[in-house]
């Protein structure tokens, strides 16, 4: 499997894609005014603590206060003095107290970051967890051989009251190299300590290396045939910190510096695209559909487009194992976390349920975020769960709608239109004037015009006063905007765009609904119906203004 990294730069973000095969499946991004937390290290005081959550809540400078569970806090079991782990959380802290916390989710929304008292410290090979006292190896290491001597090598090299973890890039690292990171993981905590003690509290004691220099100590490995990145400062320092740790891999990180931009060249922004839809098309035909609400993700699969060629089952295989191969991919490229439940076409065969399943935990086994399988539901759900460490690539890259809220619905027009009218009732019952002219998006205009004018009529006639309605592109389809208010004469003049007789150049924007023959026009929301136009969408003629109305204009083509 072919893999890369590609990186681009610039004053607004540092954005970070890995490829496999040519395929996106990772993105990380960095904004310069949106530092990165994760893995930070900070002098913290404790700003009240919550007996009945079992939790504290951390002040380690941020816009929000830290969020540190029981489990969290780091317990000194040499301490004689120290509280045993069983004890409650206001036996170990008190409000004030000032201690060491990593922090290990990033915050978003309303939530602040969720930190720890149990720091690690990552090297390249090594990662080091000061206070604790065992080796661990990663699990990604498959060989037997090799995991057991990893863990003889750094047995020997342990100092006391210094936990260590084995990283995957370890493997075949010879003992010298892996002492090598130690010291300088050993010379970094002890700056660390020393910096806390100097200090006030809250205090930044470490900060991680920026995006693409951690991707070159966590990520970049012989398996990558290249490092592209189209920015000459952090071409430098990538290349700097690869000839630190891995010089032999220096030679794959590369300057880009075609007229192509970047992510166009490796189609890494089409992938960013479909990344952000809803749906997903399959190369079958099939499809996916993603759903995230605040409490889990669902992913529904569709055949769509494909019918087989054999029989129904084979067919709703077919589809089921690629959307399980596309919805591993999907997940780690959208950074989704938490509950995910995927409903599969339905399958009728044991067999065939499992072959789907077996698919989809192989899938996901290059993920670097904790991911796991946990089988069908009685109901004939997948049920996943994956870490969630930050937001997803949806909460960097959109926001939630203005207009809807995040909902992704709005009202009908129907609903809007008695909406307006129940407010224009409001409004207009006590003024003075004589006339209003009213703007609101087209289709709620319409509605309440109605067939010949008469729901227009009838309002007029319970307000006693003329409304002008003027449908506009530009507005909100939930909203309206009283443009004038004065006499009748005055807001005529100011509704109505066109007089008869006038000749005037026009676009035909689309037929009309009920007539195609007739094409309609706009000015400024005004509508023009030209008769005999219909055939003439897109295009500018010349037209003569036959007769006006309030609410429209009849016009011929000359």
């Amino acid at each position: 499997m072919d893999k890369k990294i590609v990186v681009n730069c610039d004053n607004r973000a540092t954005r970070v894609a890995l490829l496999e095969s040519g395929k996106l499946v990772e993105m990380d991004i960095e904004r310069p005014l949106q530092h990165r937390v994760v893995g930070n290290l900070y002098k913290g005081v404790v700003a009240n603590v919550l007996p009945g959550m079992q939790a504290a809540f951390i002040d380690i400078g941020l816009d929000k206060n830290a969020f540190l569970y029981v489990d969290d806090v780091y317990i000194d079991w040499d301490d004689e003095n120290s509280p045993q782990a069983s004890g409650s959380i206001d036996k170990l802290l008190k409000a004030g107290e000032e201690i060491m916390v990593q922090v290990i989710k990033e915050p978003f929304g309303s939530k602040g970051a969720r930190v720890t008292g149990q720091i690690t410290i990552p090297g390249r090979y090594l990662v080091l967890v000061p206070g604790a006292n065992y080796i661990g190896v990663s699990r990604r290491i498959e060989s037997q051989t090799e995991r057991e001597r990893l863990r003889r090598e750094v047995e020997r090299l342990k100092p006391d009251n210094l936990g260590l973890i084995v990283r995957t890039v370890a493997e075949g690292v010879d003992a010298g190299v892996m002492e090598q990171d130690l010291q300088f993981l050993i010379q970094l905590w002890n700056r660390i300590l020393t910096r806390f003690e100097q200090r006030t509290a809250p205090a930044i004691l470490y900060q991680d290396l920026s995006l693409t220099c951690r991707i070159a100590r966590d990520l970049f490995v012989e398996e990558f045939s290249s490092f592209l990145i189209d920015d000459k400062h952090e071409y430098e320092k990538v290349k700097e910190i690869v000839d630190y740790i891995s010089p032999h891999l220096k030679t794959k990180v590369k300057y880009y510096k075609e007229d192509e931009p970047i992510f166009e060249r490796y189609g890494v922004e089409k992938e960013l695209e479909k990344a952000l839809s809803r749906q997903v098309w399959l190369k079958s035909g099939g499809y996916l559909v993603f759903d995230e609400t605040e409490a889990l993700t669902v992913v529904d699969v569709n055949t769509g487009r494909y019918i087989g060629r054999r029989n129904l089952a084979d067919t709703i295989l077919k589809t089921n194992l690629e959307a399980a191969e596309e919805i591993a991919r999907q997940v780690r490229l959208r950074d989704i976390g938490g509950i995910i439940i995927v409903d599969f076409i339905d399958m009728s065969l044991e067999d065939h349920r499992r072959m789907v399943i077996d698919k989809l935990s192989n899938s996901i086994k290059n993920d670097r975020t904790k991911t796991y399988v946990l089988g069908l539901t009685n109901l004939g759900l997948v049920e996943m769960t994956r870490k969630k460490v930050r937001q997803d690539l949806s909460e960097y890259l959109q926001q939630a709608c203005p207009y809807c809220s995040g909902s992704g619905r709005v009202l009908t027009p129907l609903v809007v239109s008695t909406r307006i009218e129940s407010e224009l009732k409001q409004q207009l019952q006590d003024e003075n004037s004589k006339a209003v002219l009213v703007e609101m998006h087209h289709e709620v205009a319409s509605i309440i015009i109605g067939s010949g004018g008469g729901n227009l009529k009838k309002l007029e006639d319970e307000l006693n006063r003329k409304i002008f309605i003027r449908g506009a592109e530009d507005v909100h389809i939930e909203k309206y905007r009283i443009v004038a208010r004065g006499s009748k004469k005055e807001i005529q003049e100011l509704a109505l765009p066109v007089k008869a007789g006038e000749v005037i150049d026009l676009e035909i924007e689309e037929p009309h609904s009920t007539n195609p023959n007739h094409g309609i026009a706009r000015i400024h929301g005004f509508v023009i119906n030209v008769e005999d136009a219909g055939d003439k969408v897109g295009q500018k003629v010349k037209v003569e203004i036959k007769d006006v109305n309030r609410t429209y204009a009849r016009a011929v083509v000359k």
